[in-house]
């Protein structure tokens, strides 16, 4: 899917979207947006590229962006290189010490430096972290309990869950004219580190943050139902009933995990919407038409 040059644009069309969306700035104008980059959108060249000058410029028009990002095919490209297959449990990924090295090295070093350089390239400030920077994330292990598949609890190895977070680090990026890039690895009170589900992070930090909205972006239009159409408008007990049904299943039950907590600590708006399109971050937030699904806090 490509976007339509603007010289293509008429110089009308242009000024009409251009005053749509002067009321999204005014109203978002000093708030925090978390955005969680992850799927299509971190491989395909061009949609990162788009991504990178979309976050720039929801921080010169005054909203603060705040990016978490995953960096999952990235991560199964080098275990392969390496003859491991990546193994996950409910959506998380088993994580033993190889996998963790590779983990690190990943998210800590080849992803975030790119997007953070991309950023730069598009005109923003941008400064990369892990938790672990200016104790921003501690973390402990993270142990699935039994689902009642007979299998019983779960050992995920180097995976984390959040123990706490300290924004100081964000806050002060943010308040410098910075655009923070988190990568989720966070160490536990022992020294181990951690991997940690990047849309969990996300989730917990628009809460810590008291964010405006926290923004998801995946490799589908949203949350569909059995039908395969597009569920929007929802609230926090309309998601438990989906869960229970079986409706939300698989990679989709950390996102809605995620979005679901931030929700209900009172982040007003939340996000899953197409990292596909192009621009769908600004299509999500500066425009009457959104590209996913929305759900509120009530």
């Amino acid at each position: 899917m490509s976007a339509t040059p603007t010289s293509d644009v008429p110089a009308a069309e242009k000024a009409r979207i251009l005053a749509e969306a002067l009321p999204y700035i005014r109203r978002f104008h000093g708030k925090t947006i978390v955005v969680k980059f992850g799927g299509n959108a971190m491989i395909d060249g061009a949609l990162k590229a788009g991504f990178a000058r979309d976050v720039a410029l929801l921080k010169l028009v005054g909203m603060n962006p705040v990016v978490v990002h995953g960096g999952g095919p990235q991560i199964d490209e080098v275990l392969a290189r390496l003859g491991k297959k990546g193994e996950f449990v409910r959506g998380m990924r088993v994580t033993d010490a190889e996998t963790m090295d590779v983990v690190e090295m990943v998210l800590g070093g080849q992803v975030n430096k790119e997007v953070v350089e991309l950023i730069n390239q598009a005109g923003g400030k941008a400064v990369g972290l892990t938790g672990q920077d200016g104790a921003l994330i501690r973390a402990r292990k993270m142990v699935l309990g039994d689902a009642g598949d007979g299998e019983g609890a779960v050992d995920l190895g180097h995976v984390g869950e959040i123990e706490s977070i300290d924004p100081s680090v964000i806050l002060t990026l943010e308040q410098g004219g910075f655009i923070p890039v988190v990568a989720p690895i966070a160490t536990g009170a022992d020294g181990t580190t951690y991997n940690i589900n990047a849309d969990l992070v996300a989730g917990k930090l628009a809460e810590v943050l008291r964010a405006e909205k926290l923004v998801v972006l995946t490799n589908t239009p949203g949350v569909l139902d059995r039908d395969g159409r597009l569920l929007t408008g929802l609230t926090p007990r309309r998601i438990d009933e989906l869960v229970e049904k079986g409706v939300i299943s698989g990679g989709m039950l950390p996102k809605i995990a995620s979005v679901l907590e931030a929700a209900r600590a009172g982040v007003r708006s939340c996000h899953i919407i197409d990292g596909r399109v192009p621009h769908a971050l600004l299509l999500e937030i500066l425009t009457d038409q959104g590209v996913g699904t929305l759900i509120r806090s009530k």
